[in-house]
């Protein structure tokens, strides 16, 4: 019975990019705390962690990354002041991110990309499945897939990926796999994957995003996983080795995401999310959704 062996309970988040796309907003503060409406990137992935079940998470940081660890610690004088003041709901929304989970972090040192960055993760992790939630990645709360692909995991032993039907013209952007179909339908089995391939050479449309849910036996193969494309220890690399040799670590399977989902690393996807999320906002979605009725007539 394999649900037993592969249930996960840790996540790993790397953030040791530069986030060089945002500059110069991100010269002196991490890309992971630009915020969307009034909380940072990084809060909506550890909320989906938490969410999906997990409680306990190990953040893969860099240099500058020191913002973050504040993010999630308690500031006592603040809290004081907004109980004295008796601002209740501030009061909470500050407290609510130092309680979301147990919290650990450990640097990446040299940047040798996706693949390195998960392998220090190593340690932490030891003999359990464990996920890997992208920080720049933001899936809406309203389209959960990491519950569906820790079902997908513990039910089969596979490493799961998530992946999502993009524009043929965008897929040198990312990982993409080539499939077979399975008895379900938002299931695919992968049997072939290649980093950031040219339009014409691309095996399919299906792009691989930020969540993965992975066997231990991953770290062994990224630990003889030569540098790929830029030079880099590439994630994608080391799947598909498992791809190859599933008696390995396991094959590999996709869930394929049909919902909402934000690149916060790309500037226009970083303005649609926060237009996307502050129009359901209860506080201020109106007004919102009022504006752009009146500011899209002048387009």
């Amino acid at each position: 019975m394999t649900q037993g062996r592969f249930q996960v309970n840790k996540a790993v988040i790397p953030v040791a990019g530069l986030g060089t796309r945002f500059l110069p907003a991100t010269k002196a503060m991490p890309k992971e705390m630009l915020p969307i409406v009034d909380k940072p990137v990084i809060q909506y992935v550890v909320e989906e962690a938490v969410t999906a079940g997990l409680a306990d998470l190990l953040m893969i940081t860099g240099r500058n990354k020191n913002a973050l660890e504040n993010h999630f610690d308690r500031v006592a004088e603040l809290e004081h002041v907004l109980a004295k003041k008796g601002d209740e709901k501030k009061l909470f929304a500050v407290q609510e991110s130092s309680q979301l989970a147990d919290i650990h972090y450990t640097r990446q040192g040299d940047p040798r990309g996706l693949g390195h960055a998960v392998l220090r993760a190593k340690s932490h992790v030891g003999e359990h499945s464990f996920a890997v939630l992208l920080g720049d990645d933001v899936i809406d709360t309203r389209d959960p897939i990491l519950p569906r692909m820790l079902e997908v995991h513990e039910q089969t032993g596979d490493n799961v990926i998530a992946l999502m039907v993009v524009p043929k013209d965008q897929i040198h952007l990312y990982g993409c796999a080539s499939v077979d179909a399975t008895d379900q339908s938002d299931v695919v089995q992968v049997n072939g994957l290649v980093e950031k391939p040219k339009t014409e050479e691309a095996p399919s449309n299906l792009a691989v995003i930020g969540r993965y849910v992975l066997r231990p036996e991953m770290f062994d193969i990224l630990e003889k996983t030569d540098p790929g494309r830029g030079g880099e220890i590439q994630l994608t690399d080391a799947l598909e080795y498992a791809v190859e040799h599933p008696e390995v670590a396991g094959g590999v399977r996709g869930v394929v995401f049909t919902g909402r989902r934000y690149d916060t690393g790309d500037k226009l996807d970083f303005i649609k999310a926060t237009l996307k999320i502050g129009i359901d906002r209860e506080d201020i979605g109106s007004d919102l959704r009022g504006w752009l009725k009146e500011f899209s007539k002048d387009l």
